[in-house]
């Protein structure tokens, strides 16, 4: 089977990638990805030279290259990944959502449609439904985006299902939890901690870090988006959580501890590194997904618990801090001092 994986220099791509050729053998991937700041081929300098592997770069929103592509290579399965993924920059200007998110994703419909793809798996998130204060969200639960960048994902999802019910498009969606574990960029929640205590630097927590969210060791992801991409129903939407709420504030404290113990460190010292920052516009309180659906009908559950996920997480930046420090240009040094220190104004 031949997948186009788009997006697969990302986090949960390359994780996704590395996940499917060894435990795979009969799958061939191509590897389509634009490589803005969060797209990085050294996450997966380990297999650039697989036989079962390639990659191509390019723009999953330019037709013209994807219709190109999709000729040449005959592919069985689309794993759509590529996405403009971080709330905070689509506050800023979301514009680049709306023309990968959207575009990029009617486009790759649009190429599934004309060249016959036996399935379509488009990668959500939990984040389309919004904020709930109790209980959890359903595959059937209303999306209600709150930012720039949930609501980009919506649309694509409904995109997604328009091309199903109206021209048969094989397709299906995933909606995780919120992922971590190795290769993710420095911007999000549980790298940016990591980062900074290792260094010494300021831990800058939204509003009062009581903000509550569901998490997902990546390669339990992958493992459940390789059964979806097997077993997957046409048509059908699945969420994936992880089973592991937590506060904010919580995910700090446990990575001020687990950094400290792991370096030798006082965890007292580095919790006094924690800043409250000014909340940013339209914070979702709480995520929570019910994975009932995916744990019936493809017997998938998560395998790694938080904190077995956050040790293994801490042990690799531990590893490959050069990695780190590679990836985070000067722009998003700029970025990082507007956002993350000053919080919003």
């Amino acid at each position: 089977m031949k997948l186009l994986v788009t997006g697969g220099a990302g986090f949960i791509g390359s994780n996704f990638i590395r996940y499917v050729l060894r435990e795979n053998p009969d799958w061939g991937i191509v590897n389509l990805d634009k490589l803005t700041y969060a797209g990085n081929l050294e996450n997966l300098k380990d297999v650039e030279t697989h036989p079962r592997y390639r990659f191509v770069r390019g723009d999953i929103a330019d037709r013209e290259f994807i219709n190109e592509l999709f000729q040449q290579e005959h592919f069985d399965v689309v794993v759509n990944f590529a996405a403009e993924s971080h709330v905070d920059r689509s506050i800023l200007d979301a514009s680049p959502f709306l023309e990968t998110n959207v575009k990029g994703t009617q486009v790759l419909l649009e190429a599934a449609k004309t060249y016959g793809i036996q399935k379509f798996v488009q990668i959500s998130t939990d984040e389309v439904y919004g904020s709930i204060k109790e209980g959890q969200f359903t595959e059937t639960s209303p999306l209600r985006p709150s930012s720039p960048y949930s609501a980009s994902k919506a649309a694509a999802d409904l995109l997604c299902m328009a091309y199903y019910k109206t021209f048969g498009v094989p397709v299906v969606i995933t909606r995780s939890s919120n992922n971590y574990g190795p290769y993710q960029f420095p911007e999000k929640l549980i790298p940016l901690m990591i980062r900074n205590a290792l260094q010494g630097q300021l831990l800058p927590v939204y509003g009062t870090g009581e903000n509550v969210r569901d998490w997902l060791y990546v390669e339990d992801n992958c493992k459940a988006i390789t059964l979806v991409v097997e077993q997957g129903r046409i048509g059908e939407v699945y969420n994936i959580g992880g089973g592991e709420e937590r506060k904010n504030i919580e995910i700090v404290m446990l990575l001020c501890e687990l950094v400290a113990e792991k370096m030798g460190k006082s965890s007292e010292d580095l919790k006094k590194l924690i800043t409250f920052v000014k909340d940013r516009p339209g914070h979702d309180f709480r995520y929570a997904l019910d994975s009932t659906k995916i744990q019936n009908e493809l017997g998938w559950s998560p395998s790694v618990s938080l904190e077995e996920g956050l040790s293994r997480t801490v042990d690799w930046y531990l590893q490959n801090r050069e990695w780190i420090e590679r990836v985070v240009s000067g722009e998003y040094r700029e970025y990082y001092s507007r956002v993350y220190e000053q919080g919003w104004r």
